[in-house]
């Protein structure tokens, strides 16, 4: 265990998070690839890409408004565009952008009607800071654009090309404070798993439980709890990625995704348990989740490739669907950051063809799945691991090794009932007996 837990608040005894580090060296990284690349400039829209060039945030109100946008051009800093207020609140607290924050609306998703003429008025933006750098000539890197904007700029007589790769790519090794805050942002959830499995018993609703999750988030400092799956009984397969208010039962598996972002690094954490008991076939089926987990972990090195990994997983078709695109991320992989899918994708569907090799700094997620011989209850799991210069390191920290129960509190006159039994028991000797007693004496056929 080579990477430190820090507490969340800044302290002048030791070395913690360095956030004047960590802007430094995110920009430079894309920096440096686009110096590399045929592009002049990049425009981002994502609100992601703009964090990771700007270290700016508003909140995620705006996730979806693809209204923020920033532009990294050659050889120089980024300018960002954001809501009044806000570029207000940049210009006073983000003294490394200067004076490039700046007021800028774009069509807020189509809120903007076309007659308001902002998709101009973003072109015209953009237009003027590459004239002024001789860029204009030059293609423009775009990661995601609504498509009035887009023909507005090509008005302007700006090529637009794909910038969308170009910051996935920079994005793929993380840095030594970007690893930290990804740890930390786990080290939340482990508490929210424990606080989870104290809670969960017969009579809970799943909707409550995302309610628990969210607030012991919240509560340690979460920025944004994007999501939290909770699924149980036979809701369990196929998964639905989504909670209700299902109330759990005595002898339900169920799994949670718990999904957040603190200081913008998120978390895809999977675990799954059993309320008061689990079937045999539950219990299997959990073991042989875990197994491909636990042999996908084991191939996690610097020089081993992502075909590797897949490789150690079940086709689609050994666990009832038609092929890999139907079975997408039940037995799956992927890197995660400021998003909660970033590369690497490890996958059957693309990485048997399409390997790519894992190299120190990355993070990613790995997940299993694995449904009961019952026909209903299945097993979820997942770990989040960075990989090391000499092998690996799992962040996840939640017992998750053998399926846990929780609730566990049933006795008998004979003692506690066993955590691993049938919800209908097989029938005893004795009730054998009462049945071929009474048919003898009934005279009825059983």
């Amino acid at each position: 265990m080579g990477l430190k837990t820090h507490g969340t608040m800044a302290v002048d005894w030791e070395n913690r998070i360095d956030f004047d580090r960590l802007r430094r060296e995110r920009l430079q990284k894309a920096k440096d690839l686009l110096k590399k690349s045929s592009m002049g400039a990049l425009l981002c829209f994502d609100m992601n890409n703009v964090r990771y060039l700007t270290s700016t945030h508003i909140g995620t109100w705006a996730q979806d408004k693809a209204n923020r946008f920033t532009l990294l051009p050659q050889n120089d800093e980024p300018i960002l565009w954001d809501f009044g207020s806000a570029a207000k609140h940049h210009q006073l607290n983000c003294p490394w952008l200067g004076d490039r924050s700046r007021p800028g609306i774009s069509m807020l998703r189509g809120t903007m009607s076309p007659e308001h003429g902002r998709a101009e008025d973003v072109a015209k933006k953009i237009r003027i800071e590459l004239e002024m750098r001789g860029l204009h000539k030059e293609p423009v890197g775009i990661d995601i654009i609504e498509l009035p904007v887009l023909f507005a700029l090509q008005r302007e007589g700006i090529q637009v090309v794909d910038g969308q790769e170009l910051m996935s790519n920079a994005r793929v090794i993380k840095t030594q404070d970007e690893i930290s805050l990804l740890n930390t942002s786990a080290m939340m959830v482990d508490a929210a798993y424990d606080e989870l499995y104290r809670a969960m018993k017969p009579g809970m609703r799943e909707n409550e439980a995302v309610g628990l999750v969210s607030k012991v988030l919240y509560d340690l400092g979460s920025e944004y709890v994007e999501a939290v799956n909770a699924i149980s009984g036979e809701r369990c397969n196929p998964h639905p990625h989504v909670f209700s208010d299902r109330v759990l039962r005595p002898g339900d598996p169920v799994y949670y995704d718990i999904l957040h972002s603190y200081m913008g690094y998120r978390t895809c954490y999977y675990r799954c348990f059993t309320i008061g008991y689990a079937s045999h076939a539950m219990v299997d089926a959990y073991k042989r989740c875990r197994d491909y987990l636990d042999a996908a972990i084991e191939l996690i090195r610097p020089g081993r490739n992502t075909a590797e990994i897949a490789a150690v997983w079940p086709k689609a078709q050994d666990f009832g669907f038609p092929n890999e695109e139907a079975a997408f991320a039940l037995q799956y992989g992927h890197g995660i950051g400021l998003a909660i899918w970033e590369k690497p994708v490890i996958s059957r569907l693309v990485s048997l063809d399409h390997p790519q090799t894992l190299e120190p700094g990355m993070v990613f997620a790995l997940e299993t799945f694995w449904p009961s011989t019952d026909g209903w209850s299945a097993a979820r799991i997942e770990e989040e691991i960075v990989v090391t210069p000499t092998g690996h390191e799992v962040i996840t920290r939640f017992p998750a090794e053998q399926l846990l129960v929780a609730g566990a509190h049933y006795y008998t006159v004979n003692g506690p009932l066993p955590t691993t039994r049938e919800s209908e028991s097989a029938p005893s000797e004795r009730v054998l007996e009462m049945i071929e007693t009474s048919a003898k004496t009934e005279r009825v056929e059983v």
